[in-house]
């Protein structure tokens, strides 16, 4: 049985799914490690323009598997401590892998979120929700910390500091209305609207120009760790010259807009 799927549901879109549904997607080594490669794959994949990421059954991902890890590969001989790092080193390129896709990623948040699926959540570029889904920090409540694959860092980006705190202090549930409240989702929709939702906003994507789309993920990362305003224009304004001058784009969508079509880019 494979724990990760990939789908093509649509031209130019790829539907990656975490596919372990007896155990709510639990975040075993068993399958992550195949996340990681498949989430390389379809980022290596130029006719994919737009990823979606969801979990098979009833949940998106509930965290650590706390019945059994799975087995991290390459650890033999080495200690309990190197173990323990090796195993947090593989959890977080996950992280980074999501983050240097190419590709816009689209969280088609099913059901629970809970621990590290909360973190792989809101690990992605956009989070749309299912009405029964709902978020844990679950770290705190079994004696841990909250802070974990990043989220200490995205969550106060996301929700701002004050609510970052309460939840990831609190181990308390965020519902999917809650969520979509304090910009921790885009939106919520009826469960059985929620792939077509997704599919919908991947297909606006693809209407714009690929450099378009991946330079705009990669500047909106990149605003999030600018160490001041002034730097970051000067790093947008490259970017906007990068494509104005090397690319016909902009001409080409003025003539669109003229005749009254969707403009067709080259790049």
């Amino acid at each position: 049985m494979s724990f990760v799927l990939i789908d093509r549901p649509l031209p130019y879109v790829a539907l990656v799914t975490l596919n372990r549904p007896d155990r709510m997607n639990a975040m075993a080594f068993d399958v992550m490690i195949p996340l990681r490669s498949a989430l390389e794959q379809v980022s290596a994949d130029n006719t994919v323009r737009v990823v979606v990421l969801t979990g098979a059954g009833h949940g998106f991902c509930s965290g650590a598997d706390l019945t059994g890890s799975g087995t991290v590969p390459n650890v033999e001989g080495l200690t309990t401590t190197s173990v323990a790092r090796r195993s947090m080193d593989l959890l977080n390129d996950v992280m980074i892998t999501l983050r240097r896709m190419h590709q816009p990623v689209i969280a088609a948040i099913n059901g629970p979120a809970i621990g590290g699926g909360f973190c792989l959540g809101i690990g992605t570029d956009i989070r749309i929700a299912a009405e029964h889904a709902y978020f844990r920090a679950a770290g705190i409540n079994n004696g841990l910390t909250s802070a974990e694959l990043g989220l200490s860092y995205l969550l106060p980006r996301a929700v701002g500091s004050s609510r970052a705190f309460e939840i990831m202090l609190s181990g308390r549930d965020v519902d999917a209305r809650e969520a979509e409240s304090i910009g921790l989702v885009s939106r919520t929709v009826p469960a059985e609207k929620l792939f077509d939702t997704c599919y919908e906003l991947a297909e606006r994507i693809i209407g714009f120009s690929r450099v378009g789309t991946e330079l705009t993920k990669r500047m909106l990362w990149s605003g999030m760790e600018a160490g001041g305003f002034e730097s970051h224009m000067q790093h947008e304004g490259t970017a906007q010259l990068y494509v104005s001058l090397t690319t016909g784009n902009f001409d080409e969508a003025m003539r669109a807009h003229r005749d009254h079509r969707p403009p067709r880019y080259e790049d």
